[in-house]
């Protein structure tokens, strides 16, 4: 990882983050070429440590899925409910404008005719103007064994093509395994597998489904989807951030 991306780390604080002068335009040019860019060091120990514990209180939550009740894996997640937590919220609110101008150059790229703002509020207005009103924002929790089966999340009409995942938990302390995993389908191509390395406090950006990639004939779209290898010890703890809500 080039020292230019390792100075993207953010700061976040409870009364809002402040995100540094950031090479960007390195993260657009990586999640053009491979479809993911990891933020090392978002979070920190605390930080992620006080998300993780948060697992345990209900009260933050609207809904929790025990994969293995729907045959999306092992493991457990549960989304927050509104009002969102203050470090979740000012995540979504001051990553989203950094994502949108990538955002809208897929869009073109791809023949969509969709556009973001610039501002997440304006997005999940138009979310919820189409009844996606329920947050999506997770925390996910995985013990030995559990996995997550390749997906995608989309949740509607309205779908950001970006997300993020942080890692709440530190590999070969807190768990074995469990690496991010994400696979590449382009057209007439066999899929291709891809690990994306994390440690604690670092996140991923990633393609939510499609993404385009330049050919000789123009851009065409390349489907990604995402999950987690298996544990072979210890707990796992993730926090997800989607830029869209769910019907």
């Amino acid at each position: 990882m080039s020292t230019a991306i390792r100075n993207i780390a953010t700061r976040v604080h409870e009364a809002g983050v402040r995100v540094r002068p950031a090479d960007w335009a390195t993260v657009s040019t990586e999640v053009d070429d491979q479809g993911w860019s990891v933020l090392p060091k978002l979070l920190s120990t605390q930080e992620c440590d006080a998300l993780a514990r948060r697992f345990d209180r209900e009260e933050d939550f609207r809904s929790h899925v025990v994969m293995a009740r729907h045959g999306f894996g092992r493991g457990e997640y549960k989304y927050f409910a509104y009002p969102l937590p203050p470090l979740v919220e000012n995540l979504r609110t001051n990553l989203y404008p950094h994502l949108a101008p990538i955002a809208n150059r897929w869009h073109e790229a791809m023949g969509g005719d969709a556009r973001f703002p610039d501002d997440h509020a304006a997005f999940i207005a138009r979310c919820h103007a189409a009844g996606q009103t329920r947050p999506t924002p997770l925390l996910l929790q995985y013990g030995e064994d559990d996995y997550n089966a390749l997906h995608q999340d989309l949740y509607g009409e309205h779908v950001f093509p970006l997300q993020i995942a942080i890692l709440l938990s530190e590999p070969g302390k807190d768990f074995e395994g469990g690496e991010f995993v994400l696979t590449e389908q382009r057209p007439r191509m066999q899929s291709r597998a891809m690990v994306v390395p994390l440690s604690q406090g670092d996140a991923v950006v990633f393609a939510v489904n499609n993404r385009p990639v330049q050919g000789k004939r123009g851009a065409y779209r390349v489907k990604l989807r995402h999950g987690v290898s298996k544990l072979r010890a210890g707990h796992r703890h993730t926090l997800g951030i989607i830029f869209h809500d769910a019907t």
